[in-house]
C-alpha cells in the first residue's frame, strides 16, 4: 500500500517512518530504537487515523466556484440609414372632357349637346332638302352620305370639284354611321337620287359617338346600303381614308382596324353589286396613314388630296350608272 505524500510527511520520527514503511510495503515494521519518550499508542493510532481520512485535493478537479462569466456587452451597431422620402410631385391635373370623352372646348361641348337634342342632325339639312325638291327629267343625281371628309370636299365654286354635276353634299362634320343611318331617309331617300356615295366610319373607329365594333359599323354600312337598293338607289361604297392616329383621339391605332374594315366594305360590295371605290391605296403612306402633301392633320384631304379621289369617284359614279 502506498500512502498519499501528505501522509510521508507526518512520519517525521524513527517509529512513525516503520509504520509507515510498514503501512506502505505491507512488510512488518522495522525495528525501533528505544525512544527517549514513549508515544502511546493510542495517541499514534489516532494520529494515523486522521490522516487516512484527511480529503485529498485532485487537480482535476474543478475550482468550487466558477469565475464570473459576463455575457459580452452588446454590439452597438447606428441605426439603418432611413431614406428621405422625396416629395411625390403633384400628377398633373386630367384634362376636362366633355360626357361623350373628349376634349373641353367649343366643338365637342356643342357635339354633345346636338347627340342629346337631335342624335342624327336632322335639322342640318332639313330645309335644304325641302328647298331642293325632286330631280329634273333625265338628271343623274347623285347624293354623296358621309362625315367631315365628305362636308369639305367642295363641289362648287372657283375651289370646286364638280362645278355643274347634279352632286348634293351631304356630309356632316364629326358624324358616325348611326348617325347617318337615322337620317338616311330624310337626306338620301327623300331626295331621290339615282345614285348614293357612302363614305363614313372613319368617326367610329373614333368613337365619338361612343365605343363601336367593327362588326357593328359594318352593320349599319350594310343596313344603309340595303335602304338605297330597295328604294332603286345604287350604290358606291368607299374605302375609308388611310389614318395613322387621330389628333383627336390619339393612341387608338386605327390604320390596321380601318384595313380590315376596308375589306369588308369590297367584300360586301362584290357580293351585293354595289360599286367600291378604293381611296386607299390611292392616298396611303407606308404607316397606312395620310401624307403630308395630302392632309395637314393626317385625316381630311387637303385640295391635293380631293383632287386624287375626285377622278376614282366619279369613275365610280360613272359604272354604277351604266
Amino acid at each position: 500500500m502506498r500512502l498519499p505524500g501528505h501522509l510521508l510527511g507526518l512520519c517525521t520520527s524513527h517509529s512513525l517512518q516503520s509504520l509507515c514503511h510498514s503501512l506502505e510495503s505491507g512488510e512488518p515494521p522495522l525495528p525501533q530504537p528505544p525512544l527517549p519518550r514513549p508515544i502511546p499508542r493510542t495517541l499514534l493510532f489516532a494520529a494515523v487515523l486522521a490522516a487516512l481520512f484527511t480529503p485529498l485535493s485532485s487537480p482535476a478537479q474543478e475550482p468550487g466556484s466558477l469565475p464570473e462569466t459576463k455575457a459580452p456587452a452588446p454590439t452597438r451597431t447606428s441605426p439603418a440609414q432611413t431614406p428621405v422620402a422625396q416629395p411625390t410631385p403633384a400628377p398633373a391635373a386630367a384634362p376636362a372632357l366633355t360626357p361623350s370623352g373628349h376634349p373641353m372646348n367649343d366643338y365637342w361641348t356643342a357635339h354633345d349637346k346636338q347627340l342629346l337634342n337631335d342624335f342624327g342632325y336632322l335639322a342640318r339639312f332639313k330645309e335644304d332638302d325641302l328647298k331642293l325638291g325632286t330631280p329634273a327629267p333625265g338628271e343623274d343625281r347623285v347624293v354623296f352620305m358621309g362625315d367631315s371628309i365628305t362636308e369639305g370636299w367642295h363641289f362648287a365654286g372657283d375651289d370646286g370639284f364638280f362645278e355643274g354635276k347634279p352632286y348634293i353634299n351631304r356630309g356632316i362634320s364629326g358624324q358616325t354611321t348611326p348617325q347617318m343611318l337615322v337620317r338616311f331617309r330624310q337626306d338620301v331617300i327623300d331626295l331621290k337620287p339615282k345614285v348614293v356615295v357612302i363614305l363614313a366610319g372613319t368617326n367610329d373607329i373614333a368613337g365619338n359617338t361612343g365605343p363601336m365594333t367593327l362588326e357593328q359599323i359594318e352593320e349599319n354600312l350594310a343596313s344603309m346600303a340595303d335602304l338605297a337598293a330597295a328604294n332603286h338607289i345604287r350604290v358606291v361604297l368607299c374605302s375609308i381614308l388611310p389614318a395613322f392616329d387621330y389628333p383627336w383621339r390619339p393612341g387608338l391605332t386605327p390604320a390596321p382596324k380601318i384595313l380590315a374594315l376596308n375589306r369588308w366594305i369590297k367584300a360586301w360590295a362584290t357580293g351585293h353589286d354595289f360599286v367600291y371605290v378604293d381611296f386607299h391605296t390611292a392616298m396611303k403612306d407606308r404607316r397606312d396613314g395620310l401624307p403630308p402633301k395630302l392632309s395637314h392633320d393626317g385625316v381630311h384631304p387637303l385640295p391635293a388630296g380631293y383632287a386624287v379621289m375626285t377622278p376614282l369617284v366619279e369613275a365610280g359614279i360613272q359604272q354604277a350608272l351604266k
